[in-house]
């Protein structure tokens, strides 16, 4: 078959548990079997993934990503950096999958493929913090570490966060934070807060989920979620039970929607973007860049705009 499109397909080896490197073969087939010439890649250190789309942007007609949330995330920095509007495909293959999961991507490597291969490409957000790109969730405090280390398990017994607050017998485990939320409108948020994420997905670690008619991924807007230190057991049962029935509606929850963010936080005080570690600040800035990189995959209700 004659080839006239060209396609860089990068590939994580480590990711998840190493799936990817059993079916890469049958992915580049899948993508050959369409027309396209692939070019493939395998990261071997941070950054990679990033460099490899900047070096070759302007040999290539789409940019394929084979690996957890932290790939994608080097993916889509590398699309915008090189200026160039390639469209991306994701095929998942880490352990958590967030932005995956809310795009309902398969789980199933071929099939993600060949809906890349014949799929529609579709705008969608990204989010800067400081000048960092995060394409689902920048996020601090109690479910930031220990989301990504909680079996899986032990996340069902209870449902996703719920399970974490629950685990909680005495309100001294709960670290809190002061910070100022200054929200495009003019709205000002300020307290002491055990949790905070700032998000473009209905998944959050695997722990947190959104409800999906609260979130739209190509809105211009990013949904800001804080929990408040509870003052008492009673708060913090209403807040497990708002997480649960995803209500958002208790005393120490705020649910907002926003295309930017001036935070005023402890400079000590981590993050977390898209799964990996950020060093906090004093004062940050939190950007929703609207239609950033559009991706391809199988939905019968993209749109351009």
């Amino acid at each position: 078959m004659e080839h006239g499109k060209t396609l860089l397909l990068i590939v994580n080896p480590r990711a998840g548990q190493r799936k990817a490197q059993r079916v890469l073969s049958d992915i580049v087939s899948i993508f050959n079997q369409e027309g396209y010439r692939v070019f493939t890649h395998i990261t071997a250190a941070s950054g990679d993934c990033e460099q490899a789309i900047l070096d070759y942007a302007n040999d290539i007609d789409l940019v394929v990503c084979c690996g957890g949330d932290g790939t994608f995330n080097e993916a889509a920095s590398g699309v915008i950096k090189c200026g160039k509007k390639l469209p991306l495909g994701y095929i998942p293959a880490g352990s958590t999958n967030d932005f995956a999961a809310t795009l309902h991507l398969s789980s199933d490597m071929l099939q993600a493929a060949r809906d890349i291969a014949c799929g529609n490409a579709t705008a969608l957000d990204v989010g800067s913090f400081c000048g960092r790109y995060f394409t689902y969730v920048a996020s601090f405090g109690i479910f930031t570490k220990t989301s990504y280390a909680t079996p899986q398990t032990a996340k069902n017994l209870l449902g996703h966060a719920a399970y974490m607050l629950n685990s909680i017998q005495e309100l001294s485990q709960l670290r809190s934070y002061p910070l100022r939320f200054e929200l495009a409108d003019g709205e000002v948020i300020e307290d002491s807060f055990i949790f905070g994420a700032i998000t473009n997905s209905t998944s959050v670690g695997g722990v947190l989920s959104l409800a999906n008619n609260g979130v739209d991924l190509s809105d211009g807007n990013f949904e800001l979620l804080l929990i408040r230190r509870p003052k008492d057991l009673i708060e913090l049962s209403d807040c497990v039970w708002a997480i649960q029935k995803q209500t958002y509606d208790c005393a120490i929850l705020k649910f907002r929607k926003s295309p930017r963010f001036l935070i005023s936080a402890p400079q000590e005080m981590p993050w977390t973007l898209d799964g990996e570690k950020e060093d906090g600040r004093a004062v940050i800035e939190v950007d929703c860049l609207k239609h950033a990189i559009s991706l391809v995959y199988h939905n019968p209700a993209s749109h351009n705009e």
